[in-house]
């Protein structure tokens, strides 16, 4: 079972967050929304844990490839609902920027098995009615 703790930091909307091993993340809201911008804003964590669980299994699967990977990058943009509470993820592209030995049919190959079957943050995602598209890139 996964834990998290949660403490606020701060008398406003400032809180760090501590995992099971002791990993921490500081969360916050921007000043105009009346906190101080001092951590990743909660919605926004959620597109980076989708940029870390897809990130991990794509990593994985090259390497179980044997390609070498010289640069991995990951660019996430999304767009939540408007006009309704709880705004949920709408829409999410994500581009996938790798440079290394593979070619584009396995790098797309690597990204599809990842946002496909194995990446849980996209599953979820998708559960609540995200709509998730994706591109590679070689570089």
């Amino acid at each position: 079972m996964a834990t998290i703790n949660l403490k606020r930091i701060d008398d406003d909307y400032q809180f760090v967050t501590t995992d099971e091993a002791g990993q921490t993340m500081t969360m916050d809201i921007p000043v105009d929304q009346g906190g101080h911008g001092n951590g990743v804003r909660p919605m926004q964590a959620i597109l980076s844990a989708l940029g870390g669980c897809s990130g991990v299994d794509v990593v994985m699967i090259l390497k179980k490839q044997k390609e070498a990977i010289e640069i991995f990058e990951m660019e996430i943009n999304g767009e939540r609902q408007v006009g309704k509470e709880p705004a949920l993820w709408e829409t999410i592209h994500i581009v996938f920027k790798l440079k290394g030995t593979m070619t584009q049919e396995r790098a797309e190959k690597a990204c599809a098995l990842s946002m496909d079957k194995y990446c849980s943050v996209a599953a979820t995602l998708r559960a609540a009615g995200a709509n998730i598209t994706w591109t590679v890139e070689i570089l």
